[in-house]
């Protein structure tokens, strides 16, 4: 996966390792006083799931770019405040202890770029369609339910986020 050369949205899905400091740099700017980072890691456990040997990501394509360009969006009107964003998802099979997914938010001062990355990974939970299987050592699943997909002004709609 390639840094972006100019806008200030990097977004994308991969297929290999994320580029977690890469998109710590990347996100780096010299009118930026802080950059929030969350970097995702797949754990060996799950709710009622103990040794859990693999994840792996599957992700309806063709509709990721979209919504998370629409998340970052959302997150500017936010929070105007806002330089760059990076928001990078793995699909595959990702190693137990490797990064699943990575946001960076970076902005003048650190309470706006808390709350957009928070804001950035808590709708891109709800609203991209990228799905995790987990196979562990009695059972393997692609989640306990379906996950329905929402749009985001449904979250608002429900409270569950700012707009």
């Amino acid at each position: 996966m390639e840094t972006p050369t100019s806008g200030n949205t990097w977004i994308g899905l991969s297929a290999e390792p994320l580029p977690v400091n890469e998109a710590n740099q990347w996100a780096s700017d010299p009118s930026t006083g802080a950059i929030v980072s969350f970097n995702g890691i797949a754990r060996n456990h799950s709710d009622g799931r103990d040794n859990v040997t693999v994840l792996e990501y599957e992700a309806y394509e063709e509709q990721v770019a979209p919504r998370l360009h629409a998340i970052a969006e959302n997150a500017r009107v936010q929070w105007p405040e806002i330089v760059k964003i990076v928001m990078i998802h793995r699909i595959g099979k990702v190693e137990i202890g490797d990064s699943a997914v990575v946001i960076a938010v970076s902005s003048p001062h650190r309470g706006h770029a808390f709350e957009a990355a928070r804001f950035c990974i808590d709708t891109l939970k709800s609203t991209v369609p990228i799905w995790k299987r987990e196979i562990w050592e009695s059972g393997e699943s692609w989640g306990l339910e379906p996950q329905h997909i929402k749009e985001i002004e449904e979250l608002h709609d429900e409270g569950e986020v700012r707009l």
